[in-house]
């Protein structure tokens, strides 16, 4: 059904492009300052005398340095508040020193009362900012493991970890620094940073956040060469015609993928979306292949069921947008906070704008929250307008949603969510034979596994699960009614198992095998 080896129309280089603009979202910048910033390392690249095997990698760790923002949303958003905000304000300090403490310290627990920010600036002084660089790490470890499941080149995954790093060996790693920084990471320090600033304050700006970061973050030999440069570089920074140019001008970025490369790239995409929220993991994937399931038993056409698919798992990728203290928020959300939530499908369409292949998708999958009487977003369409696999799709995630918990209620029981979604179709917002088609497809659904892949146990699936879905070790254990101990000792073998290092590694290693599809995982 997806075409195997036939070729899909859309190059690896323009998904990672349009993935690059919900990155954007994330950053708290405005769309394609990632391209902008690329351009800018692109142009200073060839002054540099920057090797051609090298052009490759720079496009790839230029546009996925940023994606592993999504491993530490929760943590950041716990320390921080809005995280999108952190890091957009990020752009302004040069995070080593007195300046990166007081920039920590002036966030602290943003949004929350005089005490709970108070206690928590004590917390980072008095454990040096421990969980801070903990985060920084896990960002690193989540990005290699994306451009891994890309099947992107050792020399991308290994530059990637250097993500946090600075000329002067003060960042994470600590000690690591000057020339053992990868060439394309030296490049995306500098042009990251000054894309950032010339938007805001012009050339001069650019020119005096390279002089001040000079031999500190930055390479001091490619700041020098920018400043000679400057004027040339940050011209036309928003050509789409040169950025177009520059991909079809890389041999090495213009193979197509296969329709197979597409499905397998989509899952990897959505896998590290639905990590913005501890209690998201693993939706977009549920939601396609309860979207397929039920499209099939509707006897839509393979062309249909397969851009349903692509739809369902990229219906969410707008969530880029949508800072974690919202997400993740136990009580009811403002109308401001609500109406960030309600963009999130407009971003998602229109980060698949382009090109035509992935508009495609992403016009389906901006539908996931439209309804039939037209009180849906973002376009509020209805009836006719909405298709028959947009409204599966809708049916299907709405399911999705109700079967997984959320910060202010536990997961709904079948029996509940197929009375909610019938009750939506007798109020005209969701339509019959879809609902219907979707309650009969999740029936079908084996509930659980006796034992799992790398050997888990029942026990340690339950374990893994648990903890992937946010849980403490202190909750898992009052839940299974085990010490904390006992599941501090599950933990270590699930990571030996599956060879994580985290909890995001091991959640991931959860979705990509099906684990998280219920939340029984196993007989009791």
């Amino acid at each position: 059904m997806q075409g195997g080896d036939q070729a899909s129309g859309v190059r690896l280089a323009e998904l990672v492009a349009a993935f690059s603009l919900a990155t954007d979202l994330g950053l708290g910048q405005p769309m394609e300052h990632v391209l902008r910033s690329w351009l800018i390392a692109v142009r200073l690249g060839e002054r540099w005398g920057l090797a051609a095997e090298e052009r490759e990698s720079l496009f790839f760790v230029m546009l996925l340095a940023w994606v592993g923002c999504v491993a530490d949303t929760t943590e950041v958003s716990a320390w921080f508040g809005d995280d999108i905000r952190f890091r957009g304000d990020s752009y302004q300090v040069d995070l080593a020193g007195l300046p990166m403490i007081g920039f920590f310290l002036g966030h602290a627990g943003r949004g929350g009362s005089f005490g709970h920010r108070i206690q928590l600036a004590t917390n980072l002084v008095v454990t040096r900012g421990r969980a801070v660089e903990q985060g920084l790490r896990a960002h690193c470890v989540s990005t290699g493991q994306l451009a891994a499941r890309l099947g992107l080149s050792a020399g991308v995954c290994e530059a990637l970890q250097q993500v946090f790093t600075r000329w002067d060996a003060r960042g994470v790693p600590s000690g690591f620094g000057g020339s053992q920084i990868a060439h394309a990471v030296r490049l995306f320090h500098l042009a990251d940073t000054v894309e950032a600033h010339h938007r805001y304050g012009g050339v001069p700006a650019a020119l005096e956040v390279a002089r001040a970061r000079r031999g500190t973050h930055f390479d001091p030999q490619l700041v020098d060469l920018f400043c000679d440069v400057a004027g040339d570089l940050l011209v036309d920074l928003d050509s789409r015609a040169e950025l177009a140019a520059l991909i079809d001008g890389e041999p090495r970025l213009c193979r197509a993928m296969s329709q197979a490369e597409l499905e397998s790239a989509l899952e990897v995409l959505a896998d590290f979306t639905d990590l913005r929220s501890r209690y998201r993991a693993g939706h977009s994937r549920a939601v396609a292949e309860l979207a397929t399931r039920a499209a099939a038993l509707s006897g839509l056409r393979d062309g249909e069921i397969v851009m349903l698919r692509r739809a369902a798992l990229t219906h969410d990728i707008g969530l880029h947008g949508v800072p974690g203290s919202i997400l993740d928020k136990p009580g009811p959300l403002s109308s401001a906070e609500a109406e960030r939530i309600r963009l999130r499908s407009y971003w998602t369409e229109r980060v698949l704008a382009r090109p035509a292949a992935l508009a495609a998708i992403g016009e389906l999958a901006s539908m996931a929250n439209e309804r039939l009487d037209g009180s849906g977003y973002h376009r509020g369409l209805s009836g006719a307008a909405i298709p028959a696999t947009g409204r599966i799709l809708a049916a299907a995630d709405a399911y999705r949603a109700m079967s997984e918990p959320r910060p202010h209620r536990p997961a709904l029981s079948g029996m509940k969510i197929a009375a909610g979604l019938r009750r939506d179709v007798r109020a005209g917002r969701l339509d019959g034979q879809a609902v219907e088609a979707v309650l009969q497809a999740a029936g079908r659904r084996p509930r659980g596994r006796r034992s799992g892949p790398q050997g888990l146990t029942a026990r340690e699936l339950e374990v893994l699960v648990l903890i992937a879905r946010g849980a403490s070790t202190r909750q898992v254990a009052r839940m299974l009614g085990i010490s904390a101990k006992t599941v501090g000792t599950h933990v270590e073998h699930i990571y030996t198992k599956t060879g994580a290092s985290t909890r995001t590694t091991a959640t991931l290693f959860a979705v990509q095998h099906g684990l998280l599809d219920s939340l029984d995982p196993v007989d009791r």
